[in-house]
């Protein structure tokens, strides 16, 4: 079969993904619509009362809303890193999976900054942030680190998504799609033939994209734990933070692509694209990541205990008292269960390495928390003749619907742009048998794994 009838054939496996939707995908799609309208009416609460309708106060400015902004940073993050690390492999298997966490990538990129604007009580003055800018001042090296590898990412995501627009372009008269996306197809795909000179010309930007992508990622985040450890506040001022928190955003980006791949395998059936040793190997690297994570963190606290000052002192009886179980949860259960389910052969398969990644997410979510709350609840410098209520913290339904709409808004996203671009890249599915058909020639046997 020549090249240009297998991309038709492509097209038409994958066009009832792209053209129809299922009653299950709509009543989704509906769900996810109702819990970001909900958000939206919790955000206009917010702004007419203020921070006073929140849980944060004089000595937690900070509560789940910066929470879930370093959770979705990481999560990007790591994702442009993986994904960079990714297209430097060129064996076939990250083919079918590039494509989310790239996607991932960018939704992560957009939701996560948006949690950083619900913590800032007077909205009208955002703009200073960016007329009246200190260069002292490590938010002001953030949002330069975040909109920039925002912008890098759009472009990286972009380019590879070129090849699979030209494809649907070419092959749009057998599609039963609206007009509007077919020419949203033609206008993308910027006049791309799949030729060798532009084959080779856009893999080679890509590589370099990929490149600066993969340095973006570190910088950006160790910028983000220098907000923190630049501080005197007691459980930050620590120089392990950077290397902490890039182990911990790999941590929850790896987690993050087991859960979606497992859904995404189940929902278009796609097992013979996505296989069981795509799951194994995440797992590996998992269980990797969960035993440098559990390092850090187990060097974090014992230096705190270890040094016997007032103040961290304090904070650990903090965490072994009011926060024992989510401490336990966090830290125990949220590291050991992932390292034990793929330390045993037998339990690697494809539903426990995913009931593995869900630990591992939580499990993260709760060790953000407990980085952040119980920190701010006891300040270096304490208020004296507080009430317990401002002391110490609990969120309220306002910033748990927010919190919600922001997990709403991601599943959202991704699901749209499953049906606007194949999910699984079909650019990537004819470099896979032309790498096979190249093994052959070779008189070298591939596996189902090569495809």
């Amino acid at each position: 079969m020549d090249i240009i009838n297998r991309k038709k054939a492509l097209v038409e496996e994958f066009s009832p993904m792209l053209e129809k939707y299922s009653k299950l995908t709509k009543l989704w799609i509906a769900f996810l619509i109702a819990v970001i309208i909900i958000g939206m009416v919790a955000f206009v609460l917010q702004v007419m009362y203020g921070h006073e309708i929140t849980g944060m106060r004089d000595n937690v400015v900070w509560g789940i809303y910066i929470i879930n902004f370093i959770f979705f940073v990481g999560i990007s993050y790591s994702g442009a890193f993986i994904s960079g690390i990714l297209h430097f492999f060129k064996t076939p298997w990250k083919n079918s999976i590039s494509r989310i966490v790239e996607i991932m990538t960018v939704i992560a990129m957009v939701i996560g900054p948006v949690f950083i604007l619900l913590c800032i009580g007077r909205l009208d003055r955002l703009h200073y942030l960016f007329i009246y800018p200190r260069i002292q001042s490590p938010i002001t090296w953030d949002i330069i680190a975040v909109m920039t590898d925002l912008i890098a990412c759009f472009l990286y995501l972009y380019l590879t998504f070129i090849p699979d627009l030209a494809i649907l372009r070419d092959n749009s008269e057998n599609l039963n799609l609206p007009k509007w996306q077919k020419k949203m197809y033609k206008f993308l795909a910027i006049r791309y033939q799949d030729t060798p000179s532009q084959r080779h010309r856009l893999h080679k930007i890509t590589r370099t994209m990929s490149t600066i992508v993969i340095v973006l990622a570190i910088v950006a985040y160790s910028v983000l734990a220098w907000i923190f450890s630049l501080t005197l506040q007691p459980g930050w001022n620590s120089t392990i933070f950077a290397p902490n928190f890039i182990i911990a955003g790999l941590y929850s980006g790896i987690s993050v692509i087991i859960i979606s791949m497992y859904f995404i395998r189940r929902q278009f059936k796609l097992e013979h694209y996505i296989f069981q040793k795509h799951f194994v190997i995440a797992g590996i690297i998992l269980q990797i990541l969960a035993l440098l994570f559990g390092y850090f963190t187990f060097t974090d606290y014992f230096s705190k205990w270890f040094s016997t000052k007032i103040d961290d002192t304090i904070l650990l009886n903090s965490l072994f008292s009011r926060y024992f179980i989510e401490f336990i949860l966090a830290n125990y259960i949220g590291i050991l269960v992932p390292v034990l389910v793929i330390f045993f052969k037998k339990l690697r398969t494809v539903k426990m390495i995913t009931f593995a990644a869900v630990i591992a997410l939580l499990g993260l979510w709760l060790n953000r928390y407990l980085l952040v709350v119980p920190s701010l609840e006891n300040p270096f410098l304490p208020i004296q003749e507080t009430g317990p209520e401002y002391i110490h913290y609990s969120a309220t339904w306002i910033e748990y619907s927010l919190s919600f709409t922001g997990i709403a808004a991601f599943l959202l996203i991704f699901t749209l742009l499953a049906k606007f671009v194949p999910i699984i890249p079909m650019s990537g599915i004819i470099e896979n048998e032309e790498f096979k058909a190249k093994r052959i020639q070779k008189k070298d046997s591939p596996d189902e794994f090569d495809i």
